[in-house]
């Protein structure tokens, strides 16, 4: 899978979809910042919390754009790995699957 071109194609898709309920989506866009401002954690701990999510969700778009946002926040591949283990152990096999998938995601779409 070629996750820029993947994460791109979906960010099109999300355009679309904000012209067609503006309303609905500028709601999402509200939620979520509030969801990374507030509280806490830091926004590198809920990137991770988040990739987390996406992996037992088994969201291929969400990995991507948490993948590059925790890029982004300072993740490391080896905090990755830590993170991709708990998933595993939560989740099994299908995790399992989805984690190799993660760890594909960062290789591409953070350059290492």
């Amino acid at each position: 899978m070629d996750w820029n071109n993947f994460v791109d194609d979906m960010n099109g898709q999300l355009r679309e979809l904000g012209k067609t309920i503006p309303e609905t989506t500028k709601g999402f866009g509200v939620l979520t910042k509030a969801a990374k401002e507030g509280g806490v954690l830091d926004i590198k701990n809920k990137e991770f919390v988040a990739l987390g999510i996406a992996i037992a969700m088994r969201c291929e778009p969400c990995i991507g754009f948490h993948v590059k946002a925790l890029h982004k926040a300072g993740g490391t591949r080896e905090e990755l790995s830590d993170v991709l283990g708990m998933a595993i152990q939560m989740g099994g096999g299908p995790s399992l699957m989805y984690a190799a998938k993660t760890l594909a995601a960062w290789d591409e779409l953070t350059g290492e």
